[in-house]
């Protein structure tokens, strides 16, 4: 797929299809396409927490997602982004932020690595979904999350249920000063 078009058909999806769940190899496959993404000095802090059996994701949506969220991601598996905290934006040596941003690092390059995970799972055929209301504390404990990981967002992968549109997008000149 040209990457223009990969771009503009990327789309958040809130109806996922019975049996359209990826299996784990094309979840690694979409980690693997997450790690390529560049880091603050290549620490790669990010890590993802994988629900994918229907045991789990029942778990999973009843423990951890509200329920309107639950709903919007039915049939689809789940994937917890995370970030080890203290590492990246940070001098590793003295445990001290580099800059203002701290902690802001880590989220910042999960963010990279979760835009490359989207466009994979687009290029594959699947349809996400990124939430960011849910329980941390929930599902830290159910997936054994460990404490120096800070609990960023849900992604829900599957295979869409629906055509989702193509929102208007602000023109370029609404969002870039050139000096």
């Amino acid at each position: 797929m040209e990457f223009q078009t990969l771009l503009e058909t990327r789309r958040s999806v809130r109806s996922y299809l019975p049996g359209g769940k990826p299996d784990a190899e094309t979840i690694k496959k979409l980690i693997a396409a997450a790690q390529e993404a560049p880091s603050w000095k290549n620490t790669e802090t990010g890590r993802y927490h994988c629900v994918l059996s229907d045991e789990m994701t029942a778990k999973f949506q009843e423990t951890c997602l509200p329920p309107f969220n639950a709903t919007r991601s039915m049939n689809a598996a789940y994937l917890v982004a995370t970030y080890v905290r203290d590492v990246s934006g940070y001098n590793v040596h003295e445990k001290t932020p580099e800059n203002e941003a701290g902690n802001g690092w880590g989220c910042y390059d999960l963010g990279l690595q979760t835009e490359n995970l989207l466009l994979k799972a687009t290029e594959l055929g699947y349809s996400t979904l990124v939430m960011g209301i849910r329980d941390a504390d929930a599902i830290r404990k159910l997936l054994s999350i460990p404490e120096e990981e800070n609990i960023m967002a849900v992604i829900a992968v599957g295979k869409a249920a629906e055509a989702p549109f193509r929102p208007k997008r602000k023109a370029v000149e609404d969002v870039l000063t050139i000096c």
